[in-house]
C-alpha cells in the first residue's frame, strides 16, 4: 500500500471505459444535439397534452429569486431560461459570428456572397408570406417567427446523410445559418423590444465601452469579461431591450488575437518538454520536482497565448449550450396544448403563416437569391455542389425550431396566438426536416474534393491570419 502522501491516479476500469465509449461517440457526433433537442421537444409536447399538463405549467411558473436586498431579481423559471440561459446561447452565437467574419466563410466578399444572399432571401420571403396571410389581424406582429433557421437541427440532419453530402454543402449551410442568426438578432433588437429605460440603456452603453477598452488593452482573463458581462446583462434587462442581446454584444468584445505565432509556440513548447524530460527521475512528479512544475506552467502559458480567448470560450461553452441550454429551452417552450380539432388548429392563420413561411418561403427565398447571386457574378456555386443540393438545403433551413420559438415568445402576448405559432413551428419543422432529408438522401455520394473557393481564391486567402485582423 502506498504511503499516505504519495499521489495516485485513479483510472476507471476497462469495463467502465467500454461502457462510456458509446456515450462519448454520441456526444461527438454533429447529429447528437439535434437528436437530444428533438427528444426534449417530444417530451414537452407529450407532457403538455397528458393528464399531468397542470404540473408542466406549474413547473415553469415557479418563481426563482437570485441575489438579495436591492439587488434581488425574481422571475419565473420560464423567464430565467428565456432571458438568462438563452443569453449564454446568444453569446456563443455571437462568438461564432465573430469568428466567421474574421477568418471563416464570411471573411471575404467572394466566399460570403452566396450564403449571405441565400440567407437574406431566406429571411425576406418567409416574412412576406406570413404577412400576406395575416395582414390586418392581431397575428401580423409575428412576421419574424418564420425567418429563423435552427442550425443544430439542420446540421444534424446533414450529418445523418454521411458522405452523400459534400463538405462544401455543410459549410454553405453553416454560413447561411450564422447570417440567419445575425438577422434574427437584429430583428429582435429593432422590432421586438419593449419601451426603453434610457438610464439603464446608458449604463449598458458605459459597460460596453469598458468591455471594448478591456479588449483594446489586451485583457485576456475570462473572469474580467464574465463580471462585466453579468453587469451588461442586468443593465440590458432593465433597459427594455431583450436581455439575450447582451450575450451577442459581449461576444463581439472577446479578444480574437493570438499572442504567439505557431513557429514561436513550437520552439517554446519543445524547450519546455526538453526541460521536463531532463528533470525526470524515477519516482519524481511535478508535485515534488520544481523544474518539472515550472516546465508544465510554462507550457500551459504558451498554450494560452497560442489560442485566442474567443476560441477557448467557444470550445468550452458549446457542449453546455448544445447538450444543456437548448434542450432545456425546448422542454420549457415546446409544450403547446393541442385542444379540439387538429385540422382546425392547423388552418389557423398564424399557424398556416408559420408553416407556409418556413416550408415554402425558405425554399423560394434561399434558392432564388442564391441563383440570382451566381447569375449576377457576385458568387459562384461551390465545387462539387449542385443546385439540387442547394434546393435540399433550402428545405432543411425551414427547420426553425429554437430561434423561431424564441421570437414567437417575444412576438405574441396572448397565449392563443403563441400556441398557434408554436404548433406551426413544430409542424413546419417536421415537414421541412423530412422533405430536405429525403431530397438529399436521393443524391449519390459527394465528390471527394468539394471546396467553397476557386484555387485563386484559396491562394488569395491563404495569408489571412487571425492575428492580422483588427479585433
Amino acid at each position: 500500500m502506498p504511503p499516505f502522501d504519495t499521489p495516485t491516479v485513479r483510472r476507471p476500469g476497462r469495463p467502465f471505459r467500454r461502457f462510456l465509449i458509446p456515450f462519448r461517440e454520441f456526444a461527438h457526433t454533429e447529429a447528437a444535439s439535434g437528436i437530444l433537442l428533438l427528444g426534449c421537444a417530444v417530451v414537452a409536447l407529450a407532457w403538455a397534452n397528458s393528464p399531468w399538463a397542470a404540473a408542466y405549467v406549474r413547473l415553469w411558473a415557479t418563481e426563482v429569486t437570485i441575489g438579495g436586498g436591492r439587488f434581488a431579481l425574481t422571475e419565473t423559471l420560464h423567464h430565467w431560461i428565456n432571458d438568462g440561459l438563452m443569453a449564454i446561447f446568444f453569446f456563443v452565437v455571437g462568438l461564432e459570428i465573430k469568428r466567421e467574419v474574421l477568418v471563416g466563410e464570411l471573411a471575404s466578399a467572394r466566399q460570403a456572397a452566396l450564403p449571405i444572399a441565400a440567407a437574406i432571401g431566406g429571411m425576406i420571403a418567409p416574412a412576406l408570406l406570413f404577412t400576406v396571410l395575416n395582414a390586418g389581424t392581431p397575428g401580423a406582429v409575428g412576421w419574424g417567427v418564420p425567418m429563423a433557421t435552427d442550425i443544430a437541427f439542420a446540421l444534424g440532419l446533414l450529418a445523418l446523410l454521411g458522405d452523400r453530402v459534400p463538405v462544401a454543402l455543410k459549410v454553405f449551410l453553416t454560413a447561411l445559418a450564422i447570417v440567419d442568426d445575425l438577422g434574427a438578432v437584429l430583428v429582435i433588437a429593432f422590432f421586438y423590444t419593449a419601451d426603453l429605460a434610457w438610464t439603464s440603456l446608458g449604463a449598458a452603453g458605459l459597460i460596453l465601452l469598458a468591455l471594448v477598452a478591456a479588449n483594446r488593452l489586451h485583457v485576456r482573463r475570462p473572469v474580467v469579461y464574465a463580471l462585466l458581462g453579468v453587469a451588461l446583462w442586468v443593465a440590458v434587462l432593465k433597459s427594455g431591450v431583450h436581455a439575450t442581446l447582451a450575450g451577442v454584444l459581449l461576444a463581439f468584445t472577446i479578444p480574437a488575437r493570438i499572442r504567439i505565432d505557431p513557429e514561436a509556440f513550437l520552439e517554446r513548447g519543445r524547450a519546455y518538454l526538453d526541460d521536463f524530460a531532463q528533470a525526470s527521475a524515477p519516482g519524481s512528479t511535478p508535485l515534488t520536482n520544481a523544474t518539472q512544475l515550472s516546465a508544465l506552467q510554462g507550457l500551459e502559458s504558451a498554450c494560452e497565448e497560442g489560442a485566442t480567448p474567443l476560441q477557448r470560450l467557444e470550445h468550452t461553452l458549446h457542449p453546455w449550450v448544445a447538450y444543456g441550454i437548448i434542450p432545456i429551452f425546448a422542454l420549457a417552450n415546446a409544450g403547446v396544448t393541442i385542444a379540439g380539432d387538429l385540422g382546425s388548429a392547423l388552418t389557423n392563420r398564424v399557424t398556416l403563416g408559420v408553416i407556409v413561411g418556413l416550408v415554402v418561403g425558405k425554399q423560394i427565398g434561399i434558392t432564388l437569391c442564391a441563383w440570382l447571386a451566381t447569375r449576377a457574378g457576385l458568387a459562384a456555386l461551390p465545387t462539387g455542389v449542385t443546385w439540387r443540393q442547394i434546393y435540399g438545403v433550402s428545405w432543411l433551413a425551414g427547420v426553425g425550431f429554437t430561434m423561431a420559438l424564441f421570437i414567437g415568445e417575444l412576438a405574441f402576448a396572448t397565449p392563443e396566438l403563441l400556441a398557434a405559432a408554436k404548433l406551426g413551428i413544430l409542424a413546419a419543422s417536421l415537414v421541412a426536416a423530412a422533405g430536405g432529408w429525403l431530397l438529399l438522401r436521393g443524391i449519390g455520394p459527394a465528390a471527394p474534393a468539394a471546396l467553397m473557393e476557386s484555387p485563386g481564391d484559396v491562394q488569395s486567402n491563404a495569408g489571412t491570419d487571425a492575428s492580422a485582423v483588427a479585433r
